[in-house]
């Protein structure tokens, strides 16, 4: 039998299907104006400021752009992260460290700063919502009264059959939420290399994103297989977590139950074929003790 010539997947390559489609200013031009309810016209009076050295856990910001006075962090999620706002906060500091980098913060004069707005788009499968905001204020472990810190992002469901009026001012979010609605249900019952391609195949005979597609079809594919092998391994993540006790045993605070609990994780974590690095961070324990439980 001869065997099918497969796209080839890079596992260090970071970038999305949803940032690709976005980085066009005028797709995010259109997307801005669908969230925000302006009418601008010309994708010339966005000012890209993203930052593509700024990488935090291997990714990096998606879009970061100014427009009037006003400065927007945008970031693709398709698995739930109740992090976002830590993660925006180091990274909304390494943009105005760059916006400031030859001004004086030691002169009388007040130096003006782009206020900050935060939005991730959401298509993953776990939460049902249209819409959330989660706070930085929720990671303090002691907060007496008012945070002194605060910072907010609000989260937008991008699912088909979520915040439909959104999805109607912007066709092209529209046409990627029936793209990855595609990708999703040829995978279920397909390996994953045949689901994306059959996926991106039906899309440009129906002409959803089939300009896009067709342009970037063999990158649009590698990406997609990359971002549904990393949505899947989190969620595996996840189970093992739960299954092996993790948040209970962190959660009670029962040192017998939360060693133990951390090594089930870790060997469960291990059979997913999951780096031992990657094990350390997601339970918060030194490289060494993993491998001495792996032992």
């Amino acid at each position: 039998m001869v065997q099918k010539e497969q796209p080839t997947v890079n596992r260090n390559y970071k970038d999305t299907v949803f940032r690709m489609l976005f980085s066009d200013r005028k797709n995010l031009l259109s997307l801005y104006n669908a969230i925000s309810g302006a009418h601008y016209d010309n994708p010339e009076m966005l000012e890209i400021v993203t930052l593509e050295n700024a990488i935090y856990m291997g990714m990096k910001n998606d879009l970061a752009f100014i427009i009037d006075t006003d400065l927007f962090l945008y970031e693709h999620q398709s698995t739930y992260n109740p992090n976002m706002p830590l993660r925006d906060l180091f990274y909304i500091s390494s943009e105005y460290q760059k916006l400031v980098d030859k001004k004086s913060l030691y002169s009388s004069i007040l130096q003006k700063i782009p206020a900050p707005q935060f939005i991730v788009f959401y298509n993953g499968t776990e939460k049902r919502r249209d819409s959330w905001v989660n706070h930085l204020s929720e990671a303090f472990e002691n907060l007496p009264g008012n945070p002194k810190l605060e910072l907010e992002v609000l989260t937008i469901n991008i699912n088909e059959g979520h915040n439909e009026e959104l999805m109607e001012h912007c066709q092209t979010l529209k046409e990627y939420a029936k793209y990855v609605n595609c990708v999703r249900k040829y995978a279920r019952e397909l390996e994953l290399n045949e689901a994306v391609k059959l996926a991106v195949d039906e899309c440009i005979r129906n002409n959803i994103l089939s300009e896009f597609l067709r342009a970037n079809k063999s990158e649009v594919i590698s990406m997609s297989i990359f971002e549904y092998d990393k949505e899947e391994e989190e969620r595996k993540l996840r189970k093992a977590e739960y299954e092996a006790g993790v948040a209970d045993g962190f959660n009670n605070g029962f040192n017998d139950g939360i060693n133990t609990a951390k090594k089930d994780a870790a060997i469960t974590l291990t059979e997913l074929h999951m780096p031992i690095e990657q094990i350390a961070l997601a339970l918060k324990v030194d490289i060494e003790a993993v491998k001495e439980w792996l032992r």
